[in-house]
């Protein structure tokens, strides 16, 4: 009998232990491996010291943000596959062209749903480039810390 292959293996990234908890949760049941990071710095340090086929990450996270965490990563491996989450994707225009993420999802009730859906979708395709963060990304995350966001 042939041995079950590994699960894919998730990193998954959020300052809130209650949405690292409900997102683990979720992606645990679909089968993925998960493993967590608390900030973008620990974030980043676990995806330089393993390989992930999938990084989930918050975008609102003090010192290092979800969209200057995508960059980092991007600049490690072009080609990882990255959603972002984020309760500000409609008032701060969050879209994969100007976040570097495949995917971006809004928080909401139906968030686990698009959230396993989007994970399926970039393990089955696998990797694509994307571009780095835009120049609006900065503007994005001066802004937000401007006023306290």
């Amino acid at each position: 009998m042939k041995p079950a292959p590994a699960p894919s293996r998730i990193l998954l990234v959020d300052d809130s232990r209650d949405g690292l908890l409900v997102r683990r949760t979720v992606l645990e049941e679909q089968g993925y491996e998960v493993h967590t990071g608390h900030n973008g710095e620990e974030g980043l340090k676990l995806f330089q010291a393993s390989n992930f086929e999938v990084v989930v990450t918050d975008y609102r996270m003090p010192r290092m943000d979800g969209v200057e965490l995508i960059a980092r990563i991007r600049q490690l491996q072009p080609n990882a596959r990255i959603v972002l989450i984020s309760g500000l994707v409609e008032p701060l225009g969050l879209t994969e062209e100007n976040t570097g993420a495949d995917a971006v999802i809004s928080k909401s009730a139906n968030e686990p749903t698009h959230l396993i859906r989007s994970v399926k979708r970039l393990i089955n395709r696998g990797a694509t480039r994307k571009p780095a963060a835009s120049q609006k990304n900065g503007a994005i995350a001066k802004v937000w810390r401007q006023t306290g966001g």
